[in-house]
């Protein structure tokens, strides 16, 4: 039986009620140091692979939309399990779940989030811009299904596969683009979603376990310890980075 709504948490009052308006409390639910860095990261690959400032920019703003769509999406899906567990997180830092932000007010900012998406997308490009929001989709579909069982990676794993091919594929408006992604490179992005996979879900293993999840990072949490799977995760991912960065370097982000 699902558990009841959270009740609305108090407003602060004074100079601390500014954290209490609706568009901080909107940037607070859509996980924005997830959401920067990924966009950052893309923002950089894309540099990387000498793409002109305005594509540079395009790249930035696409991908923060589209991380913040996916972010509020796994706030607005978890919020009654969040306020279940208010200690897994910073004192404030769930909005939605401790009642400070109203559910309808963050599915129509995500609805004008997709609005907004779409078009940014397709900028790059038809191929490209489906790429993008396959990426997103399949994202949504991961906060819904399989992140509780031991398949939890595919969803991560099949997105950040994407993302070579989106940045390959994609050119102001399509213009001079079309060139497949280097296998490799892809072969490594997934690889890439899983380590990110591993690491975003040590901050909630205790909740998981308490929930029954049976998912990988909790599988190896048990065995391991959580120290010893955060090192494990960054050792992985700093492999992974140093094996993209080579093959970056030698063949380039995409195979013509």
């Amino acid at each position: 039986m699902a558990p009841p709504p959270p009740a609305p948490r108090a407003r602060r009052t004074g100079p601390a009620r500014v954290l209490d308006t609706t568009p901080v409390l909107l940037a607070r639910a859509a996980h924005p140091r997830q959401a920067v860095l990924t966009a950052v990261l893309m923002t950089v690959v894309a540099a990387l692979d000498d793409r002109p400032t305005r594509e540079l920019g395009l790249v930035l703003v696409t991908v923060l939309v589209g991380q913040t769509v996916l972010g509020w999406h796994n706030d607005l899906v978890d919020r009654r399990r969040d306020a279940t567990h208010p200690s897994d997180a910073k004192p404030l830092a769930k909005p939605l779940a401790d009642g400070r932000l109203d559910p309808g007010t963050a599915w129509f900012a995500l609805a004008c989030a997709v609005l907004v998406l779409v078009p940014l997308a397709v900028a790059h490009g038809t191929t490209a811009g489906l790429l993008y929001l396959g990426s997103v989709l399949i994202g949504l579909l991961g906060n819904l299904t399989l992140r509780t069982g031991v398949l939890s990676f595919v969803p991560w794993a099949a997105a950040f596969a994407t993302y070579p091919a989106f940045l390959s594929y994609g050119g102001w408006g399509g213009v001079g683009t079309g060139v497949a992604p280097e296998p490799a490179m892809v072969l490594l992005a997934a690889l890439l979603g899983v380590g990110v996979h591993l690491l975003t879900a040590l901050w909630g293993l205790v909740a998981d376990h308490e929930d029954g999840w049976t998912y990988l990072p909790l599988r190896l949490g048990l065995r391991l310890g959580a120290a010893r799977l955060l090192a494990l995760a960054a050792v992985y991912l700093a492999l992974v980075a140093v094996a993209m960065a080579f093959v970056g370097t030698t063949s380039g982000l995409g195979a013509g």
